[in-house]
C-alpha cells in the first residue's frame, strides 16, 4: 500500500497529576510539573511532523488540561478536540472500541487517556515489525506524558490487535 494509505495513531498518557484532598479523581487537575510538561509533548510532535488531525480526548480534568497544552503548542496546525467519556477509566477493549469508531478521513489520531489502559492498547496493537526499542520501551513503563506513535495500513475500524507498528516511544521532559 502506498505511503499516503498509511494512517497514525498516537496514544498519549496526561501529563503529572496533583493529588488534593476532597478532589473526584475525575476532577483532579494537573500538578505544577504536569503544566511544564505537557506543552513538550505538544512541541515533540511539531518537531516530528506528527501533527493530528482528529484527537479524542477523556473527560477527565488532568487529561483536558493536558490537550490544552499540546493544542496551544500546535496552534492553528492543531484540530479541536473531541472530548469522550468513554476514554476516562478505560480499559484497552473501550480505547480500541472509540478508535474504531473514528472516520476514515482521520489520517492521524490522538488518543489522550489514562493508566493502565493507554498503555495496555498500545501493547495489543503494537505488530511485530515495530521498532524494538521503542517496545521495548513503553513495554517497560508508561510515565505521565509519555507518547507512543503508530503506523497502521488499514481502517480504523479494523484495528484490533498486533496490526499497528510502533515508531516512536517518548517521553517528553
Amino acid at each position: 500500500m502506498s505511503e499516503h494509505h498509511v494512517k497514525r495513531l498516537i496514544l498519549m498518557r496526561h501529563a503529572k497529576a496533583a493529588f488534593p484532598l476532597g478532589v473526584a479523581d475525575h476532577e483532579r487537575p494537573l500538578a505544577q510539573r504536569g503544566h511544564n510538561e505537557a506543552p513538550l509533548a505538544g512541541k515533540w510532535l511539531l518537531e516530528n511532523d506528527v501533527v493530528p488531525d482528529f484527537i479524542l480526548c477523556s473527560s477527565a480534568l488532568r487529561t483536558r488540561q493536558t490537550c490544552a497544552w499540546v493544542g496551544q503548542q500546535l496552534g492553528e496546525k492543531g484540530p479541536t478536540p473531541k472530548l469522550e467519556d468513554e476514554l476516562y477509566d478505560a480499559g484497552p477493549t473501550r480505547i480500541l472500541s472509540v478508535i474504531n469508531h473514528v472516520p476514515e478521513t482521520v489520517t492521524t489520531l490522538m488518543v489522550i487517556s489514562h493508566m493502565p489502559g493507554i498503555q495496555e492498547v498500545a501493547l495489543r496493537l503494537a505488530s511485530r515489525d515495530s521498532d524494538q526499542e521503542a517496545y521495548m520501551s513503553l513495554a517497560s513503563g508508561y510515565p505521565t506524558s509519555a507518547l507512543t506513535v503508530l503506523e497502521h495500513t488499514g481502517d480504523w475500524a479494523t484495528l484490533d490487535g498486533q496490526d499497528a507498528r510502533v515508531t516512536h516511544f517518548v517521553v517528553p521532559r
